[in-house]
C-alpha cells in the first residue's frame, strides 16, 4: 500500500472542510473539499430576523427577547454532521485519520462518525487551519505521516 493510502487528514471548521493525503513523495495534497452552502450568509438570510421585543404591563420599557437558537450554530452543527458522513463514506482506503479543526467543529464531526471510522482517529488537533495551504500543513502536524 502506498503512503497515500496510509492516512486521511481532515482539515475543517464550521463552514469549510478538505481531505488531504500525502502523495508518494510525502507532499500533502487536497483530494476533496467541501463548503457549507450557508458559509457567507447573514443570519437574516438564514431565516432569522432580529429578536422580538416585549414589555412589562404598566411600563413603557421594552426588553429584547433572546433568540431560542443561534441559526449559524445550527448550520455549523449540520455541516459537521455532513463532514462526518463524507468521512464515513470515503471510498479510498486509509488506516489512520487525523482531524484538524477547532474544538466546536472537531467534537461535532467526531460525535457523528461511525464506530469503525472513529477507531481510526490517531489524533485531533484543535486549530483552524482551513486557510493554511497544503505545503504548510506539515509544520502544524506532530504525527508521523
Amino acid at each position: 500500500m502506498t503512503a497515500r493510502h496510509g492516512i486521511l487528514i481532515v482539515v475543517a471548521d464550521g463552514e469549510h472542510a478538505r481531505f488531504v493525503q500525502p502523495a508518494d513523495n510525502h507532499a500533502l495534497h487536497t483530494i476533496a473539499s467541501f463548503d457549507a452552502l450557508t458559509a457567507h450568509q447573514r443570519t437574516s438570510d438564514l431565516g432569522d430576523d432580529a429578536p422580538g421585543a416585549t414589555y412589562h404591563t404598566g411600563s413603557t420599557a421594552h426588553h429584547a427577547l433572546n433568540p431560542r437558537h443561534d441559526r449559524h450554530g445550527l448550520e455549523m452543527a449540520s455541516f459537521a454532521k455532513f463532514v462526518a458522513r463524507q468521512i464515513d463514506a470515503w471510498d479510498q482506503p486509509y488506516e489512520r485519520l487525523l482531524l484538524i479543526a477547532p474544538a466546536h467543529s472537531s467534537s461535532g464531526i467526531a460525535s457523528h462518525l461511525k464506530a469503525g471510522t472513529k477507531a481510526k482517529i490517531i489524533g485531533i488537533i484543535g486549530k483552524d487551519l482551513t486557510r493554511t495551504p497544503d505545503n504548510a500543513l506539515k509544520d502544524h502536524i506532530e504525527y508521523n505521516i
